[in-house]
């Protein structure tokens, strides 16, 4: 008696859709209970925290959202990210092209100095940013942000995009050069095209970074026109309370954009992080 095709075992996929479910709940149960917790009351928060509101108070949300601030906050958040991303992945670009397609000497101790930035914490290194920013007039400016944020972002940005570059096969860039195409000319007009996907996932990485820093906004700005939408929170805590519930709301419309944007790039991000895993 001849058998079909064999089935699939199953057994071994009930562990990873239990763990996937679990983290699944830890992620969303966080955002579930801040977007409920924006149509409640401050007293409601205390006596019912996870349940539905006994009442949907929408004013939280349409305050923040017809609030000036919150518009001011949201632009310097949107200029600061897609500065600070374009700024990353350009030179990382460049730089993880010249490590993946050119062979000099010292290639490799240069690209190791880059690895290295990986282990340097950044909030070991806030006190020294903030005497240099000083000495360069750059505090209160967005670009004291920008460039810091460009520079902590570099190593991983260079690491993904290499790897991505080296998995190019040469016969590409050999064809490329017997019909004329130069170097920057192979990089701009072949390379960064296929690179795509790896292009999306840094720059997903890159907004996501700089729209959630909060420390380092916090220490280069001075003046509340300069905030970012993470210090905008502090405009709804004072000497002796917080309001809570506006809080709540507020945290759910600043993620709506990062999350638009990172539904837009998702189909790339996964191909991205494996591209050049395979090959060195």
């Amino acid at each position: 008696m001849t058998r079909g095709k064999k089935q699939t075992p199953r057994r071994n996929t009930l562990p990873l859709h239990l763990i996937a479910w679990v983290v699944g709940a830890f992620v969303l149960i966080p955002v579930v209970y801040a977007a409920l917790g924006g149509f409640k009351r401050n007293s409601e928060l205390s006596t019912n925290p996870f349940g539905l509101p006994s009442t949907w108070v929408t004013g939280n949300y349409t305050e923040v959202l017809a609030s000036s601030s919150f518009w001011l906050q949201l632009w310097n958040s949107t200029f600061i990210a897609v500065v600070t991303t374009v700024l990353t992945v350009g030179v990382a670009a460049l730089a993880g092209f010249v490590f993946a397609r050119f062979a000099f000497r010292g290639r490799e101790v240069l690209f190791t100095l880059f690895t290295a930035g990986l282990m340097f914490p950044f909030a070991v290194a806030i006190l020294p940013i903030f005497v240099l920013l000083r000495a360069l007039g750059l505090l209160g400016d967005p670009l004291g942000v920008i460039l810091v944020q460009a520079a902590f972002g570099l190593p991983l940005t260079i690491i993904i995009l290499r790897g991505f570059f080296r998995s190019i096969p040469g016969e590409i860039e050999e064809a490329a050069i017997i019909d004329g195409c130069g170097p920057f000319g192979f990089f701009w007009r072949i390379l960064l095209p296929m690179a795509k996907p790896a292009i999306a996932t840094v720059s997903v990485l890159a907004v996501v970074g700089s729209w959630n820093n909060f420390m380092l906004p916090l220490v280069v700005f001075t003046e509340e026109a300069n905030w970012t939408l993470p210090l905008g929170i502090q405009q709804f805590q004072g000497q002796y309370a917080s309001d809570t519930a506006r809080i709540l709301a507020y945290l759910v419309l600043a993620m709506i954009p990062a999350l638009g944007f990172y539904a837009v790039a998702e189909r790339h991000l996964v191909g991205g992080l494996t591209a050049g895993a395979t090959k060195g």
